[in-house]
């Protein structure tokens, strides 16, 4: 890829560019991690599916009604909503010069429609950065993380602990263990992955948006390699 000519001395940089950088691999890649480093190192808003239902469903709006017994069970929640969602999500002014998607698009009809939506909205191509990740780790990952209440900080309980047990570092507020990553539900995602999401890969592929990340290093070394590809590749429009 062609090297950046933009001063690199401001982090801004990606941001002006206007582009959505989406986060692909299955449960358990460290998607939500990598996803708010990224969003903090360039200034960009943090939109995880998961999260904007999880509000929903706490706020108890008619689309959190309807989507809080399809996640209770692992299960996708359909286009309909989840691109309701998502256009309403990145319309809003803080995402007008771009943002980093965690877990979606999920499906080949999903990346299509956010291609549209994005159109719509004046957001040059998309940029993925593929976590590739041995699944032998992924039932430990993901068994193992808890998240902040408050702030939505991630811990592992096996490899990235608290200093304190169920207690967030950053903000001292409690951390809980979803529903959604207990060990029946997480297979149930697995199998949803491999079904519906991976044939992304090779979509992107062709499209030569896709770059490989290794995501069994550790956390800072994934952000590290991250960096280099965002900050030296030239992001199509």
């Amino acid at each position: 890829m062609a090297a950046v000519t933009a001063d690199r001395s401001s982090v801004g940089a990606i941001p002006q560019l206007g582009h959505a950088v989406i986060l692909l691999g299955p449960p358990g890649a460290g998607k939500g991690t990598q996803a708010q480093r990224i969003a903090a190192r360039y200034h960009l808003p943090h939109l995880s599916t998961g999260d904007m239902f999880r509000d929903h469903i706490r706020r108890e709006t008619e689309l959190g009604k309807r989507a809080k017994p399809l996640m209770e069970r692992g299960e996708l929640v359909p286009d309909d909503l989840v691109l309701s969602m998502v256009e309403e999500r990145i319309a809003q002014p803080d995402c007008r010069n771009g943002f980093v998607f965690d877990g979606f698009p999920r499906t080949l009809a999903q990346a299509g429609d956010l291609e549209r939506i994005c159109q719509k909205q004046k957001f040059g191509c998309t940029f993925v950065l593929h976590m590739v990740v041995e699944p032998t780790l992924l039932m430990r990952r993901l068994t193992g993380r808890r998240i902040c209440k408050a702030g939505g900080h991630i811990y592992n309980i096996y490899d990235r602990p608290p200093k304190r047990e169920g207690i967030c570092d950053q903000d001292g507020s409690e951390l809980i263990h979803r529903p959604d990553d207990t060990e029946g539900v997480i297979s149930e995602r697995l199998h949803a992955y491999e079904v519906q999401t991976r044939p992304l890969v090779e979509y992107y592929t062709v499209r030569k948006l896709l770059s490989p990340v290794d995501a069994m290093a550790q956390a800072d070394d994934v952000t590290a390699s991250i960096a280099r590809i965002l900050d030296g590749a030239q992001i199509p429009r």
